[in-house]
């Protein structure tokens, strides 16, 4: 019997060690886990410090972190191609890359130049000409020649063109591919579909949207039409997939954002349409103000008017098409009150410049650097990193971190 009661009490024992081992163990894993979650708190809220303290960090001036010499070029435009540098005049064109390379030449002799650009990809024509230019930022792809008169022209970041040409008594658009081998043509009259005032091509060269202004009764209209040149369109009478009509409206302006998002600007409404294949009207903006300016990227859509108000100069409304209703339905205000030559968007933020003086801000309304230039600059260019950017001047071509 006594050694029974040894035996339970033994085993008492060592139940009641084991239980305490195991509390400890478990203790110390729970003191572990806090410690980790302590960890974790103090990094984000470190990271989420840094992140407000770069969001309102204020930049007073700028570096020129490497710079190329360019020459000169009497009468030329310099323009954004990608990350590059389109330079253009009458005489010819040629590409430079931010170290300065040229990295292509075209001469040609051009009294009326249109260009038409996607991304980093050109289409440069005569107007009444018949000869059309293709290239990107890296290479010359090749010369398009045409059958009539060349009165405008859209290209794709694939490649394709779209061309309007004139006839005796129609109006003719035509695709070509790279090689110069016509794809679709459409045929248009002034008392039919109206005539092609503007025309953009989505970058992979599916879409192609087109606003016709026609008269009807008197009363002056606009029709946007989309055509899917892919296998969409081959089930579809002229391939001709959405069709959108505006009453007393002159539309100026389409474009094609990305593959699947495009906008349309009116003398009083931004309409702006979605979809891959078959675009649809996502969202239309009213306005009664004359606009001064249209600038977007693949994301944004800016109007640009004089300012509603007596203490700025200038009103962007800015639209993100990524959201349903892009930003509100007047759109997000911004106001600045300096000249302005150009103005591009960023991935969170704008900037605004004329040859003296720029402007960058952030989607948020806060004001990142406001200053002058060092030298009279031509163009401004992003160049990849957080406030760097290429500043092309008459003579060099500079690389500067704002700080």
């Amino acid at each position: 019997m006594a050694d029974i009661r040894s035996y339970i009490k033994e085993k008492e024992k060592r139940e009641k060690k084991q239980a305490d081992y195991k509390e400890k163990i478990a203790r110390h894993k729970m003191a572990a886990v806090y410690r980790i979650l302590l960890i974790l708190v103090i990094l984000i809220a470190f990271a989420a410090f840094l992140v407000i303290q770069y969001k309102r960090r204020v930049y007073v001036d700028y570096d020129i972190v490497a710079m190329t010499e360019r020459e000169a070029t009497n009468g030329a435009t310099d323009v954004r191609l990608g990350n590059s540098i389109l330079t253009y005049s009458k005489d010819g064109a040629h590409c430079t890359d931010a170290k300065g390379s040229v990295q292509w030449n075209q001469t040609f002799e051009i009294q009326d130049v249109i260009l038409a650009v996607s991304n980093d990809t050109v289409a440069i024509g005569e107007y009444n000409g018949r000869s059309i230019y293709l290239a990107d930022s890296e290479r010359l792809i090749g010369e398009i020649t045409t059958a009539m008169p060349i009165r405008n022209l859209a290209v794709s970041e694939a490649g394709y063109v779209a061309a309007v040409l004139a006839d005796t008594d129609v109006t003719w658009i035509n695709v070509y591919d790279s090689s110069g081998e016509l794809k679709w043509e459409g045929r248009t009259h002034m008392d039919d579909s109206g005539y092609p005032m503007a025309l953009s091509m989505s970058p992979g060269g599916e879409l192609l949207m087109v606003a016709y202004i026609y008269v009807d009764a008197g009363i002056l209209r606009t029709k946007v039409g989309v055509y899917n040149l892919g296998a969409v369109g081959s089930n579809v009478s002229d391939r001709l997939v959405s069709t959108y009509a505006y009453t007393d409206m002159l539309i100026p302006c389409v474009r094609f954002l990305n593959d699947d998002t495009a906008f349309a600007v009116g003398d009083g409404r931004l309409s702006i349409y979605t979809g891959s294949h078959i675009p649809v009207e996502a969202s239309g903006h009213l306005y009664d103000r004359e606009i001064r300016s249209v600038f977007y990227s693949d994301r944004y859509v800016g109007l640009v008017f004089l300012a509603d108000n007596s203490e700025n100069r200038y009103q962007l409304k800015v639209y993100d098409t990524t959201v349903a209703d892009a930003g509100g339905a007047g759109g997000k205000d911004f106001y600045f009150d300096i000249d302005y030559t150009d103005i591009f968007f960023g991935k969170d933020n704008f900037v605004i410049y004329n040859d003296t003086e720029c402007l960058v801000m952030t989607m948020d309304g806060i004001e990142k650097f406001h200053g002058d230039f060092r030298e009279t600059v031509r163009l401004m260019v992003p160049a990849g990193n957080a406030y760097r950017y290429l500043l092309v001047t008459d003579d060099s071509i500079n690389t500067i971190q704002l700080k």
